[in-house]
């Protein structure tokens, strides 16, 4: 079970400053590793300083999308704004695929012309300066990403989720540069500058493949995870005696709300009071669990003998003098 959340401010206000945080040290360190970079023509460490620029301009992006996504419904936007945060998953994407193919051509015109070696290796202190700035960056992008992962899960906020695999990656890619220098400074051969490099560029097209997957499927209203649908149906059979069955259950994510819909099938004889009652105490629980959800459900009564629930109905076992059972079979989209 998932731990509560605090309330919606407080996580809009954590979700804040950490988009900050982030903001404030890619910035830092695009300054660092440029200036080292450009200082000894190194191509891999110029590549990280590319790669950590789109994660610069990532994180500002997120920052924004944060902060426009905590922003209550209004008459414009009926369901939220969390589609904000989908939106900025995505174009971090769009963002890293550009660093990729960035980083790929320079690199492959420093293997084609071999023009790192003179430069790289008439500069050993700057090396030296290259080699440390890089296990700084590796250090705090390590720190930063927990951070971020940390409120992105509490939050389910995919713009910080995002925002988090973009450094996480920095951390990989800074350590794959990092071992690239200390090899040239061990043995004075330049060519695995450029190498790693293309390595950093392979790691980077992976990651914004995978963040292209998740928010295009959250634009389109693709259903939550199979594993949080079937908590959902667990929670709502644990009320199966208050009821006669469920089915048309349908979800979908917008940022960091989830939206839950499904039929709740009720015996024909109780109250609209009571179907109210029952249907509250349902959204009550299903909150527990998944603390950023909308919940709808429709009531209508119970057909005697339907097989519209499927597994889900317990008419027979409430009515044993209908006879027979229904097979199970889940309905059609459950």
């Amino acid at each position: 079970m998932k731990e509560p959340v605090p309330g919606t401010a407080d996580i809009a206000h954590v979700k804040e400053q950490t988009a900050r945080l982030s903001v404030i040290s890619n910035t830092g360190l695009v300054v660092l590793k440029f200036s080292v970079g450009l200082a000894i023509g190194s191509v891999s460490i110029i590549s990280e300083a590319i790669h950590s620029s789109m994660d610069l301009l990532a994180a500002v992006i997120a920052f924004f999308s944060v902060r426009k996504s905590a922003e209550p419904p209004d008459a414009g936007h009926s369901y939220g704004h969390g589609k904000f945060e989908d939106i900025s998953g995505l174009i971090e994407a769009v963002l890293i695929f550009i660093a990729a193919v960035l980083i790929i051509q320079e690199a492959a015109g420093k293997l084609l012309t071999g023009g790192t070696e003179e430069q790289i290796l008439g500069s050993p202190d700057l090396l030296i300066a290259g080699i440390a700035i890089m296990a700084l960056s590796a250090t705090a992008n390590w720190y930063v990403s927990g951070r971020l992962m940390k409120v992105a899960k509490a939050s389910d906020s995919i713009a910080l989720e995002s925002d988090a695999w973009h450094l996480r990656t920095d951390v990989y890619t800074s350590l794959g540069v990092f071992s690239g220098l200390v090899l040239i400074r061990l043995t004075g051969i330049t060519i695995f500058d450029p190498l790693f490099a293309i390595g950093v560029a392979i790691v980077i097209l992976k990651a914004a493949y995978d963040l292209t997957v998740r928010s295009f499927a959250d634009l389109i209203d693709h259903s939550i995870p199979a594993e949080d649908e079937e908590r959902i149906r667990a929670i709502i059979s644990g009320h199966s005696g208050d009821y006669a069955g469920f089915h048309d259950l349908r979800t979908r994510r917008s940022g960091p709300e989830i939206f839950i819909e499904f039929h709740l099938v009720v015996p024909g004889e109780i109250s609209v009071t009571q179907s109210h009652d029952l249907a509250d105490h349902l959204e009550s629980d299903l909150a527990l669990e998944f603390p950023r959800s909308h919940i709808t459900i429709h009531i209508e009564p119970c057909s005697n003998g339907c097989t519209r629930c499927g597994p889900y109905c317990t008419f027979y076992e409430k009515n044993p003098a209908f006879g027979g059972s229904l097979e199970k079979t889940p309905p059609a989209g459950e």
